[in-house]
């Protein structure tokens, strides 16, 4: 019997399923060969400060620096208790861990450096004398489920990824409690609320500063254009942009109105035409970054958070590919997979013909692929989706077809038009681009901008029409967006090839694919910038912090780029974990004695000082005719204090057998009109229907009754 210990229950259902496991436990499910339990993420935590000594309960300059000698671990804390659930869990996977017909454990959590730090956490508490192996998957369909247990790796070979994975936690832990105490102190004494200092969070903020400073700081300046209209001897026109030393804007404009001026009726020849053949190939597949990129620029109301949120929730599902991924290829040995799925959802689309499957090193490429490859579809064809899950899933998928679609062509034509007498210096250049074949633009109706030019001749002679100059003003540059700064993050800075910047900067960014997202949200929770619209913006308190705190090497994304390269280095076994903490621990050491020397102002935070929203009445209370609210967990009666019973708890396990929560709207009507009807209810065997529910008093409490519509009803 081997036990095996997934991250999350969907993931430990997806492997039940393949393996065929019917019997659900609490807690596990078992099968003739196989116990499958699963974790919540993390269910251990590194120890608050507090908990190595209790002086830290109330914070004091003099307590820092503190450097653990040891780091340890406790059961996972919601609101400073031991959470509940997690410790339930945890003593259930002792007690199969501990079975006798227990043989080996099997963690199948994420194949990265958190998922292997999440796994091997909870193993190691267990303190079971059993060999531990690895299942290491892309994706949770049950092919790849069989191929993953046939091919499970002794865990002592993932050594490396897990020091790397502590390394992260320790370090981040240790700046963290360090810098955020200390900074605390310093700048906001008394004012009860957090200034947050982070490894990440701070260069992601300098990024959006800077940005900030060279929008204030921009001056407009003015400048002007020469635009003539010349004819063939056909009647045909086109128009020409005046060049004068490789110049095509001017900042003055006489010369620009005496050239127009002379210009109707004046000779003309084309002394330059050229005409290419260009083909277009398609963007490449799809890392995290990009992905969340592409979407939050492209719809209304995204972030990458919620991008990463729904593509994990598809991968969960087994539609997609594992999507916490660097690449932007995939492995050489995926060719035949690869092969099968484009087979399977690309049958009966309207450009099926065009599709041709192809190993190009565009692709397919090793060199090019960092522990994961790029995310790509399942062979698993979706049979419901939400519109939030269409947009990601489509996106995925489109990208993943443009790959084997044939290129856009293109004719791009260029002529060189000057004056015959002499009247101007420089030469008027025409630019024209007309599609000849559509290739993969068919797969998302891709409309390019295209311009026509009639068919010159080298040397034909021509006629000038008339000639116009126009006024122009220069820009500022644009805020950054979050498609933006994620490049900026993933690239740690640097302009780099699109096609080589993965090779140039492997291990060099801010952050990794499955962190970028949280840093940008946290960013936001903690006031330190804002969004308006798709722009970032700092807010006050991130402008002051940039300006004003002293240690400076954590703004630089170079120094952080470095960091993330160790921790990279560490994974791949060319640099060992105490090393790169013994550096880290010196770092904090230093930064610490620099904020206490510093002898600038306070820092306002706009963490706590946000307006106080108002609490919304969802209705009455049926018991004593309070406003019922909503709370964190739960819609209940305003007057609870004077001891009304009446709540409707937001993980009510009633509803959850039907895989349904309560929400404010199911609520709102059931307080109108006594019962609500709600759409969506899955049975046992996972059948959708739809019924009306009513939230009844029986004693002292209240239960839900489900009834169904009869048959002409209306309902």
């Amino acid at each position: 019997m081997d036990l095996i210990l997934a991250e999350k229950p969907s993931v430990a259902k997806n492997i039940a399923d393949a393996l065929e496991i019917k019997a659900k436990k609490d807690g596990y499910y078992e099968g003739d060969a196989y116990l499958i339990t699963w974790a919540f993420g993390h269910l251990l935590e590194l120890y608050d400060a507090k908990d190595y000594d209790p002086k830290f309960a109330r914070w004091q300059e003099s307590y820092f620096p503190f450097i653990p000698t040891q780091f340890k671990y406790k059961v996972k804390s919601t609101y400073n208790k031991p959470d509940t659930g997690a410790k339930k869990q945890l003593a259930i996977i002792s007690r199969l861990a501990r079975r006798h017909d227990v043989r080996r454990i099997i963690s199948a959590c994420d194949y990265d450096r958190e998922g292997q730090l999440i796994g091997d956490s909870i193993i190691s508490n267990l303190r079971a004398d059993k060999p531990v192996f690895r299942m290491l998957l892309n994706e949770w369909t049950k092919q790849e489920v069989l191929r993953g247990l046939k091919h499970a790796r002794p865990n002592s070979e993932l050594i490396t990824l897990r020091d790397a994975g502590v390394s992260r936690q320790w370090a981040d832990w240790a700046i963290g409690i360090n810098l955020t105490s200390v900074a605390t102190l310093k700048y906001q004494p008394g004012r009860g609320s957090v200034l947050n200092i982070g490894r990440v969070l701070l260069p992601t903020l300098k990024i959006i500063y800077d940005r900030d400073k060279e929008i204030a700081a921009f001056t407009p300046e003015r400048y002007y254009k020469l635009v003539a209209l010349f004819q063939t001897a056909g009647g045909a026109t086109y128009e020409g942009v005046y060049t004068c030393k490789k110049q095509t804007a001017f900042s003055e404009k006489q010369g620009l109105e005496q050239v127009a001026s002379l210009l109707p009726g004046k000779l003309a020849r084309a002394v330059h035409v050229e005409r290419n053949e260009k083909k277009e190939y398609p963007p490449v597949l799809f890392n995290l970054s990009q992905l969340q990129g592409h979407i939050t620029n492209k719809y209304k109301g995204w972030t990458a958070d919620k991008v990463l949120k729904i593509a994990q929730s598809l991968y969960e599902k087994k539609l997609i590919t594992y999507p916490r991924t660097s690449s932007t290829a995939l492995e050489e040995s995926l060719v035949k997979k690869t092969a099968a799925v484009l087979k399977a959802i690309s049958k009966g689309l309207p450009y099926e013909k065009d599709i041709r499957f192809t190993t190009s090193k565009r692709i397919f490429n090793n060199a090019k692929v960092e522990s994961h490859s790029a995310i790509i579809p399942t062979y698993m064809l979706p049979k419901r989706l939400n519109t939030e899950e269409a947009i990601v899933y489509n996106a995925v998928k489109n990208r993943f077809l443009m790959q084997f679609m044939p290129p856009a062509e293109f004719l791009e034509t260029t002529i060189h038009t000057k004056l015959e007498e002499g009247v101007a210096e420089g030469f008027f250049v025409s630019k024209g681009r007309e599609k000849r074949a559509d290739g993969w633009h068919q797969v998302e109706q891709v409309n390019g901008k295209e311009t026509f030019l009639p068919n010159v001749e080298e040397g034909e002679r021509l006629k000038a029409l008339s000639g116009k100059t126009s006024d122009h003003m220069t820009t500022p540059p644009k805020p950054h967006t979050e498609k933006t700064l994620l490049h900026i993050m993933e690239t740690c800075g640097r302009k780099l090839d699109k096609d080589d910047a993965e090779q140039l900067m492997k291990g060099y960014a801010i952050g990794t694919a499955a962190t970028r997202a949280d840093t940008i949200k946290k960013l936001k929770d903690i006031g330190y910038i804002h969004a308006s619209g798709k722009a970032l913006h700092c807010t006050e308190t991130g402008a002051k912090l940039v300006e004003q705190f002293p240690v400076q090497r954590l703004f630089d994304l170079a120094f952080t780029g470095r960091l993330e390269k160790q921790l990279f280095d560490i994974e791949k076994g060319r640099l060992d974990k105490q090393s790169f903490l013994q550096s880290i621990f010196a770092f904090i050491e230093t930064a610490v004695q620099e904020i206490k020397a510093d002898e600038t102002g306070k820092i306002e935070s706009m963490a706590k000082t946000k307006k106080r929203q108002v609490t919304e009445t969802l209705g009455k209370c049926p018991l004593c005719e309070k406003p019922v609210i909503e709370t964190n967990k739960a819609f209940g009666c305003s007057g609870w204090k004077s001891g009304c019973p009446f709540v409707i708890w937001k993980n009510d396990k009633y509803l959850a057998r039907f895989k349904k929560k309560p929400t404010k709207t199911m609520v709102k009507s059931l307080l109108k009109h006594g019962f609500v009807n709600v759409k969506g209810l899955k049975s046992k065997n996972g059948k959708t229907f739809s019924a009306t529910l009513r939230y009844q008093q029986q004693g002292n409490y209240f239960s839900w009754v489900l009834e169904f519509p009869k048959r002409g009803d209306g309902q």
